[in-house]
């Protein structure tokens, strides 16, 4: 296993902790549509204090979901799409494998069927192969 792949499942492991918050998610949102913006700014529009804001995007940063850039005072956040691209891929990789296991699962039960409509088309044209076991044990 090289050392990429446990970093890997870190960072995905690390972006839904911090979109597990429904604040974060909304920050994430906002920060999508704004192309960037200040701790102040976000908080104008959340129930939450400004600092509660900072916490919430330091989390959403040590994720690699935005970054936060000093202009002058103030810090720019914006949003950083390669650990949502990560994850998303992370995502498809797990999709695809169970749409896999689930084809495999119906060809199965296709080819069960279509054995079993077989069986008893071949009893039927074989004239069956006696009395039925229930009506031997009638007197």
């Amino acid at each position: 296993m090289t050392q990429e792949r446990p970093r890997a499942a870190e960072n995905v492991d690390s972006v839904f902790v911090a979109l597990a918050d429904p604040t974060r998610r909304h920050l994430l949102e906002l920060l999508a549509a704004r192309g960037e913006a200040t701790a102040t700014t976000l908080a104008e529009g959340l129930p939450v204090s400004r600092q509660a804001v900072v916490k919430h995007l330091s989390v959403l940063d040590a994720a690699g979901l935005v970054t936060g850039g000093r202009v002058g005072r103030e810090v720019r956040y914006a949003v950083r799409p390669a650990a949502l691209s990560t994850t998303a891929r992370w995502m498809a990789a797990l999709a695809a494998d169970w749409d896999r296991r689930l084809a495999d699962i119906k060809h199965r039960a296709e080819a069960a069927e279509r054995a079993a409509g077989e069986r008893a088309a071949g009893e039927r044209a074989g004239g069956g192969a006696g009395p039925s076991p229930d009506a031997r044990d009638v007197p």
